[in-house]
């Protein structure tokens, strides 16, 4: 057992209401700083957030807001970008196979044909420069889109990996349920915007 004078000295994590206000104050200033000054060196910057300060950082600051708010979309679209950047062809290829079922979430995410790694990499940094240059609900639109054009085609990769792989299949499975469930945060935070309601 601690006596009170060394239990006194353990460091708690911090209070989650403090973590909130962080959370929802430095996301509405960063967005706002950001459309303020129109600047493409601070878009850029602020693009590649994660590549510099680290993912551990950024989760620091909003990877527990909740999805329908402004550090919640944030920290998903960073989140989104992160994975394309590391899994690109892997996205790409299921992109590739989604494209056939989600002709119209296609038209909205807007990656070029064909849609190879490269293409997939490009959309995820047009998407996040949007948040901080153009309409934030078109980027949280675009991101949705994006993210259920990939879940359909996981979930098409899990049906064909059914039988033959089915490690494989259950991975493709949840990560298309993950996917599509990140695409509906993203879509209702998108209207929340154009509501004024995204905070």
């Amino acid at each position: 057992m601690l006596d009170m004078e060394e239990a006194e000295q353990i460091e708690g994590d911090i209070d989650p209401l403090d973590r909130a206000l962080v959370a929802h104050e430095s996301a509405a200033a960063l967005v706002a700083q950001a459309r303020a000054l129109r600047d493409p060196e601070v878009t850029a910057r602020l693009v590649r957030l994660v590549d510099e300060e680290g993912i551990d950082t950024v989760a620091m600051m909003w990877s527990k807001a909740e999805p329908h708010t402004l550090p919640g979309a944030l920290w998903r679209i960073y989140m989104l970008r992160e994975w394309v950047k590391f899994s690109a062809e892997s996205v790409a290829r299921s992109y590739h196979h989604g494209v056939q079922a989600a002709q119209v979430r296609h038209a909205i995410a807007g990656v070029e044909d064909p849609p190879g790694p490269d293409e997939v990499r490009t959309l995820a940094d047009l998407i996040l420069s949007g948040v901080f240059t153009g309409d934030l609900a078109v980027a949280l639109e675009r991101a949705g889109a994006f993210c259920r054009v990939v879940a359909t085609g996981a979930a098409f990769e899990a049906q064909s990996d059914e039988g033959h792989a089915d490690a494989r299949a259950h991975e493709a499975t949840v990560r298309a349920a993950q996917l599509l469930r990140t695409g509906e945060e993203l879509e209702r935070s998108a209207m929340l915007w154009r509501e004024q309601k995204l905070d």
